[in-house]
């Protein structure tokens, strides 16, 4: 089994022992960016009041290009089935963005099966807050934030964006945040692929509870602008859920939404070539970020 299949094993079907996912990411290796030299990197900076979360998930780190002034600020979740993962296992992402002139910000969140829904988007809440109240602090302008993350981080920022209860918990609303670019994520939690093929030590093991939990349940009008990615070697239950969700939204009188194919590329590669520099994942990122929080 190569490296890549066996990740994305771990992606699609996650089981308890996840160690597997996180010895495959770093088997992929990050590779050396003579660039990444001249970005300033912040980590762990603690974005919990009044909790600690045991391995650094309440944490997070800021990628700092040299110079900033009120820099547009991208945001990125990992995935990893919302049972693995760790920022620290893509420090390339976080150095692209830099790269590319934006302030950026890599979260942790906590995983299951130590926590279950809601606890892995309320974390996600609570970083994008913290992001919003100190990032001027770091040269990041706290009115042009984006959202982007891959697979089950994609799923988490359009949670944010889609059911307004979580920012609101936080003191924010979705039209703080100027967009969201998910990369190969699940907006129907209760369709096959998701809830009830994955451990229901996460979304519980009442398929009703499981819309609840779905992006797509709270489609309206005037979502913030989104911008799905995903790969043409995505499963197909993954692609049908990017057109069927952008058709939803655009059908409840949303304009402010698009859908982009990457081909050539699996589940894993559309993210993890991000370390090369010219992958195609990472340009589009910085095309939607450059139109929505100009």
């Amino acid at each position: 089994m190569t490296v890549e299949t066996f990740m994305a094993y771990n992606c699609t079907m996650p089981r308890t022992a996840t160690i597997s996912f996180a010895v495959a990411l770093a088997l992929l290796g990050a590779g050396a960016n003579p660039a990444a030299a001249q970005i300033r990197v912040e980590k762990d900076i603690k974005y919990v009041a009044n909790a600690t979360y045991a391995d650094n998930k309440d944490k997070l780190d800021l990628f700092i290009p040299p110079g900033v002034k009120s820099a547009p600020v991208i945001i990125s979740l990992y995935g990893g089935a919302l049972t693995a993962g760790d920022k620290s296992e893509q420090p390339y992402v976080g150095e692209r963005f830099a790269e590319a002139g934006y302030l950026a910000v890599l979260i942790n969140y906590r995983l299951s099966p130590t926590v279950a829904h809601p606890a892995h988007v309320q974390d996600a809440a609570m970083a994008v807050a913290w992001v919003k109240k100190n990032i001027a602090k770091y040269g990041g302008d706290p009115n042009r934030i984006v959202l982007t993350g891959h697979s089950a981080g994609a799923y988490l920022i359009s949670l944010l964006l889609l059911d307004p209860r979580y920012l609101a918990a936080v003191g924010m609303k979705p039209g703080d945040i100027r967009g969201a670019a998910p990369v190969s994520a699940f907006f129907y939690v209760e369709r096959a692929g998701v809830g009830p093929d994955r451990p229901k030590f996460i979304w519980g093991a009442d398929p009703k509870a499981w819309p609840a939990a779905s992006p797509a349940t709270y489609v309206r009008a005037n979502v913030p602008p989104m911008l799905l990615l995903y790969a043409d070697g995505d499963d197909a239950w993954r692609r049908e859920q990017q057109t069927d969700f952008a058709a939803a939204l655009r059908a409840a009188g949303d304009t402010n939404v698009a859908t982009h194919e990457i081909i050539g590329r699996t589940h894993l590669t559309v993210w993890y070539t991000m370390k090369d520099g010219q992958d195609e994942t990472s340009r589009a990122i910085e095309a939607f970020a450059a139109k929505v929080a100009k």
